[in-house]
C-alpha cells in the first residue's frame, strides 16, 4: 500500500510540475487532477472500509448504554 502511495504522489507531483511550468493551464487538466484525486480517495476508502467500520464497530460497543 505504501508503494502505490508513494507512486501516486510521485504521478500527482509530475503533473502539478507540468501545470505550473505551463502558462494558461486550461479547465481540462484541472479536471483530470480532480478525477485522479477521487480515483483515490475511492480506491483507499474501498480498501480500508472494512477496518474502518470495524473500528467505528469496537468505539461504539465500548459506549455504556443509554438510560
Amino acid at each position: 500500500m505504501t508503494g502505490l502511495m508513494v507512486s501516486m504522489l510521485a504521478f500527482v507531483s509530475a503533473i502539478k510540475s507540468k501545470l505550473e511550468s505551463e502558462k494558461g493551464a486550461t479547465a481540462v487538466e484541472y479536471g483530470l487532477l480532480v478525477a485522479l484525486v477521487a480515483a483515490v480517495i475511492i480506491g483507499v476508502v474501498t480498501i480500508l472500509g472494512t477496518q474502518i467500520q470495524a473500528a467505528f464497530q469496537t468505539v461504539i460497543d465500548g459506549l455504556p448504554a443509554a438510560p
